[in-house]
């Protein structure tokens, strides 16, 4: 460890989440957002489906251990919603299961302090014609459609209101968008994490805007203002970002 210790966040999933800091992705713009405010942290896992994630929760997220995560971002449904393969190989979990996955993963979490809030990511649709280009010789047949999507994205919708956990439907984000098929998946993402922080009643509140930002104090070593007689406190800004964040 070392210091300052920070609120951390954990983005825990597959290729989605282990991708996220891969060529600016939604994770690595985060992970810019809030520096000097949080540390983010990924374990995510390329190919991994919800039976997986279950079998390591008290792996990743040991209930005894001496600093908790403030958030965990989970992303768990695109592989589990892949169609069977005859030889029962495969990703592909059944709904009710993944349903059922879902349910012992927010538990888990749910039960690792009084101020860990989680936030789920719903499957979010796919362009069918893509996959189908794209798709390698080295796989047996994929079977990824849209309505398998939806199915599966619903079911972690309905979950997280049961279970008061706050959701991300991505499946209807995404759809929302002019020519979604082609919408950048990483902005889209990043605007939905940042609204639900944003609008939670979460005590501490956890979006960017409100959190401290570290050693933040004005210093006679910043740089030197035009006036020649004070200086420019530069650790709020963020003129760096081609998208300025809300």
């Amino acid at each position: 460890m070392v210091g300052p210790e920070r609120p951390l966040f954990v983005l825990f999933g597959s290729s989605i989440v282990q991708l996220s800091f891969s060529n600016g992705g939604w994770g690595a713009i985060l992970s810019d957002i809030y520096a000097r405010k949080a540390d983010i942290i990924t374990r995510g896992y390329y190919g991994w489906n919800s039976r997986r994630a279950v079998q390591i929760l008290d792996q990743v997220f040991p209930k005894d251990a001496s600093t908790q995560p403030s958030l965990v971002i989970v992303y768990f449904g695109g592989n589990d919603s892949m169609g069977a393969h005859s030889s029962g190989l495969g990703p592909h979990v059944p709904l009710p299961e993944y349903t059922e996955n879902m349910r012992k993963i927010a538990i888990h979490l749910k039960n690792l302090s009084d101020k860990t809030r989680i936030i789920f990511l719903s499957c979010p649709p796919v362009n069918e014609a893509k996959v189908r280009a794209n798709t390698s010789s080295y796989f047996s047949e994929l079977v990824r459609t849209n309505e398998l999507c939806r199915m599966y994205s619903e079911a972690c919708i309905e979950l997280c209101r049961e279970m008061d956990v706050k959701a991300i439907d991505l499946w209807t984000a995404m759809q929302k968008r002019e020519d979604w098929s082609n919408a950048c998946f990483t902005k889209v993402v990043v605007e939905e994490i940042l609204k639900v922080l944003k609008e939670a009643d979460w005590e501490p509140n956890l979006h960017w805007k409100s959190m401290p930002t570290e050693f933040s104090e004005d210093s006679p070593y910043d740089l030197v203002a035009s006036d020649g007689k004070t200086t420019i406190n530069p650790s709020e800004w963020t003129f760096h970002r081609e998208i300025q964040w809300d």
